[in-house]
């Protein structure tokens, strides 16, 4: 069948050609491969045109992978085309082997798209079974992660792979090539040191693929910066810092360098407030304000762990204040907005809970004490 297709449009491009016998054969040539290449582009329109009519208001996974594949279906129908009206093309040998050079090379460059096409789409359809605007997204972010890092990763060696083969095709990068890798010794040494760091993110890339210390979104501190993992790459990763900047930093980072990872068994994540405070502060009723004011938060339902005095020095008492929501993000947000109401609500109704520094002077009659400047005055015993 498709050997009949092919005779008869070579047959109908050899009628066409000589139609037009005055012509010169180098405007056939251009003329014909022209016409076919219209021609392909309008099939193309036609097909693409139906295929959206009958996908229209359904399936919408499947008219995303109709727009995907958009390009690399019209590149394969030019080739083709091309391909087909080429041996009818009244031109000489050298040209007619330069355009086929050039279709074999398309060619290469074609089945690399539609390799990574497909890993696209079949990563997209994978993930479709996940979902990350959940409160408990722990499972669909280590899945998020792998796929990405792994669909980078492809995407590299697919590409690599593709320029190989298109290199290839050229009898003089051949033989360099050859004899490049037959050559013992040096340019081999020189070519694996400058790939090495290339080559140790990609491998770190895989490392975090399927050990996974980091995920899209944990919550993490690296370098004494606190932020949130927004992308990871081939080669690198991007932290959101919590005032905006982006911390950009090599993959091989997170393999040999310690960090702080808040989200990593779990997305619930637990916040501080730590307040300073006088002795005589009253750490009951600071507790049930907390739990007050946490209670009346209506942001992914945030809980009060607990309220201690974790330390104490000679001038206050350190009190800490743990509160747990399911997102680091409500989490940040609850400890700001109840440490600015905590202050203000002892400022208010406990003004003496807050802390002073009193030194002793020594003297006649006897010691007394006097408040440094700037602080609250000593209470009346």
């Amino acid at each position: 069948m498709w050997q009949d297709l092919l005779q008869r449009a070579q047959s109908t491009l050899n009628d066409l050609a000589k139609a037009f016998p005055f012509a010169p054969p180098w405007f056939l040539s251009v003329v014909l491969l022209v016409s076919v290449t219209v021609f392909a582009w309008i099939l193309h329109a036609a097909i693409l045109s139906v295929l959206r009519r009958l996908l229209r208001g359904r399936r919408p996974y499947l008219r995303s992978v109709l727009e995907s594949t958009r390009n690399p279906a019209r590149l394969a129908l030019l080739l083709i085309a091309l391909a087909i009206a080429l041996p009818s093309a009244p031109i000489g040998s050298d040209t007619e082997s330069v355009i086929a050079r050039v279709l074999i090379l398309g060619t290469i460059c074609l089945l690399g798209w539609i390799a990574l096409v497909a890993v696209h789409i079949g990563a997209n359809l994978y993930l479709l079974r996940f979902r990350v605007d959940v409160e408990d997204n722990l499972l669909a972010r280590k899945h998020l992660t792998q796929i990405r890092v792994l669909l980078r990763v492809l995407d590299t060696v697919i590409v690599l792979i593709t320029l190989g083969f298109a290199l290839m095709t050229f009898d003089a990068v051949r033989q360099y090539g050859v004899s490049l890798f037959a050559s013992a010794g040096v340019a081999g040494v020189v070519f694996g040191l400058a790939a090495q760091p290339v080559l140790s993110n990609l491998i770190a890339g895989v490392q975090l693929a399927l050990t996974q210390p980091i995920r899209l979104e944990d919550a993490v501190t690296v370098q004494n910066e606190y932020g949130w993992i927004e992308e990871i790459n081939a080669t690198y990763v991007v932290v959101r810092l919590w005032d905006l900047r982006r911390l950009i930093l090599p993959l091989t980072f997170f393999i040999q360098q310690p960090f702080y990872n808040w989200t990593r068994e779990a997305a619930r994540t637990i916040g501080s407030v730590v307040l300073y405070l006088d002795y005589a502060a009253p750490i009951d009723v600071v507790r049930k304000k907390a739990i007050e004011l946490v209670e009346q938060t209506k942001q992914d339902n945030p809980t009060v762990v607990n309220v201690q005095v974790t330390n104490t020095s000679r001038d206050a008492i350190e009190v800490r204040v743990l509160v747990n929501s399911n997102s680091t993000n409500t989490t940040s947000n609850v400890c700001a907005d109840l440490r600015e109401k905590l202050i203000a609500f002892l400022n208010q109704e406990h003004p003496e809970a807050l802390p002073r520094r009193r030194n002793e002077i020594v003297g006649e009659p006897g010691p007394q004490k006097t408040e440094q400047p700037g602080m609250l005055p000593p209470r009346a015993s």
